[in-house]
């Protein structure tokens, strides 16, 4: 049985979305045969319920939500969400090439991804719209209004712009600088590991969400993360 990787799709049918590149990314740089099964944002939670997932613990690290993507179905007909629990998962059944899980780089990139991704996203949630069907990009902005309490084009006038920018530059010095520890270009030196999709992933997310404006802005703040995107690039490659 082949392995399915549930993901959002971009207008354009393609990947886009930070967290199922995370997973994505593991499944191309093991060499895994998987296709891609596309669910706009409706269609995630009827999905994901039908094929017999519980809900995600709220205690879980990274909890997002009851019913979220990535998802996947593995070999055996099992179906999994959470891309923290998935990695797991994948290493147990997939164990070469390994992913270094057991460094402490791995948490530590997970966990300060998420001061990043707060500082800017006053710079991203009002954009994201763009890259949606129409179908998901209606969804994507009712649920995102209700958590800003505002229209995502009032949140991008009044927090966004070059504020968000500024306060990205501290939590992105602290990841540059876990780059540089090992001479780079990836976390741990010449060896591949998690942590580098983890931020692979927001990092291509940025390219895909403003025709890489975003994308070559942020990489500009230390050159070792355009080294370590250009040293992950063949793990980008399949898409579907």
């Amino acid at each position: 049985m082949t392995v399915i990787l549930y993901d959002i799709p971009s207008k354009d049918g393609t990947p886009w979305s930070l967290n199922p590149w995370k997973t994505r990314m593991i499944l191309n740089y093991k060499n895994i045969d998987y296709k891609t099964q596309w669910l706009e944002y409706p269609d995630i939670i009827p999905t994901l319920k039908s094929v017999g997932l519980a809900p995600n613990n709220p205690e879980d690290v990274g909890y997002g939500g009851d019913y979220t993507i990535p998802a996947i179905r593995f070999e055996n007909g099992e179906h999994m969400m959470d891309s923290w629990k998935i990695v797991f998962e994948l290493e147990k059944q997939y164990p070469e090439p390994p992913l270094q899980l057991q460094s402490p780089v791995v948490d530590q990139v997970r966990d300060h991804m998420k001061k990043i991704l707060i500082a800017i996203q006053a710079n991203t949630h009002p954009i994201t719209p763009n890259v949606l069907s129409t179908e998901s990009k209606e969804f994507f902005q009712i649920v995102r209004e209700e958590d800003w309490g505002m229209p995502l084009t009032q949140l991008l006038e009044e927090k966004g712009g070059e504020l968000p920018w500024k306060n990205v530059e501290a939590p992105a010095k602290v990841m540059a600088d876990w780059l540089k520890k090992h001479d780079g270009p990836f976390f741990l030196g010449s060896i591949v590991s998690y942590a580098d999709f983890i931020f692979v992933s927001f990092l291509y997310y940025l390219k895909e969400l403003d025709e890489v404006k975003m994308f070559e802005r942020f990489v500009a703040l230390d050159d070792v993360f355009v080294k370590l995107y250009d040293a992950s690039t063949e793990w980008l490659m399949k898409r579907d």
